[in-house]
């Protein structure tokens, strides 16, 4: 594992003895997070602000033929350009000798593979904002490109962390059971990657890996209606991840032989300061606080699902 951390953790060593901070480049501005995110790095009168890093680049990135990514992308990029001075470059490539550690944000999935193929050519430890991808194939293609650069990566929602996940642990337990929004994006053919992977996510964190089978039975329309995936555990136990459509808040259950925990929810979900304190110390060690394995297995769920749903709720093998 070492020499896979050794080029991103030397990166780091440069950038610290030339600056005192870590500069973060941003690839994709189509998402709230980049505003979100650039704030907490380079607002030092902000009460989450982490010392230490500041967001000084970013590409623009934009998917056209989805209306949330092409409506938004120039009003982001304007917005961390005016008010943190951001520069704003014309490729990925223009950020070599600009940037410590880069943020791959671009909300659609499909973007990933192809941005983090020159993301990777930089050599500098990565956060790739969730999905990963939008299929297991370009999932498992960046993993693969990814170990031959030798760059270190991680990727997660934001709903792993915080007071919903936290009140929600259960020690020793058999079964979880995870709901929130699941609304769906017609470019993305593992349609649960789109919004679904939060929920499935949560499932992760509470359950973690191990998954072999999974069943999906859908109810209702794409445009409202209700998914219940359902996955076996090698040694078991049973978690279930509901998505809604067109919305709905976050929940969980955790079952216990003798105890049942249920996470609040009477917090907002998205405790963004919570997961950027693990990607600035990802940026600063090169160690993922959630094992890439993870994240393949993630993927390869929501593969497992995307196929059980194509032949009518039948149980599919994870691949």
């Amino acid at each position: 594992m070492r020499s896979l951390f050794g080029c991103a953790l030397a990166a780091i060593a440069v950038a610290g003895s030339a600056q005192a901070e870590i500069r973060i480049g941003i690839v994709g501005t189509d998402t709230s997070h980049v505003p979100a995110f650039t704030k907490v790095f380079n607002d030092p009168t902000s009460p989450d602000h982490i010392a230490g890093f500041r967001v000084v680049a970013a590409f623009k990135g934009g998917s056209p033929d989805i209306p949330s990514s092409r409506d938004r992308v120039e009003g982001y990029a304007t917005e961390i350009h005016d008010k943190w001075g951001v520069e704003l470059v014309s490729d990925i490539a223009s950020m070599a000798g600009k940037v410590d550690a880069v943020l791959l944000e671009s909300v659609d999935g499909r973007a990933h593979l192809p941005q983090a193929r020159q993301v990777f050519a930089l050599h500098k430890p990565v956060f790739i904002d969730k999905p990963l991808a939008s299929t297991l194939e370009d999932a498992r293609e960046i993993a693969r490109l990814a170990a031959e650069a030798k760059v270190v990566w991680f990727s997660s929602s934001s709903l792993r962390y915080g007071a919903l996940m936290d009140s929600a642990k259960l020690t020793g337990a058999l079964g979880v059971d995870v709901w929130g929004p699941g609304p769906l994006e017609q470019h993305h053919a593992v349609d649960l990657s789109w919004y679904g992977i939060h929920a499935v996510e949560m499932l992760y964190t509470l359950m973690g890996p191990g998954c072999e089978s999974v069943t999906r039975v859908t109810g209702g329309t794409d445009e409202a209606g209700t998914d219940v995936v359902t996955g076996r555990w090698k040694d078991g136990r049973v978690g279930t991840a509901r998505v809604i459509r067109p919305n709905s808040g976050y929940g969980a259950v955790s079952f216990g032989a003798k105890e049942i925990k249920i996470g609040r929810t009477d917090v907002p979900p998205f405790n963004y300061v919570l997961l950027l304190r693990q990607i600035a110390t990802f940026f600063e060690t090169g160690v993922p606080p959630v094992p890439n394995a993870v994240t393949l297995e993630i993927m390869a769920f929501m593969d497992a699902a995307q196929r059980s749903k194509a032949a009518g709720g039948a149980v599919v093998k994870l691949r």
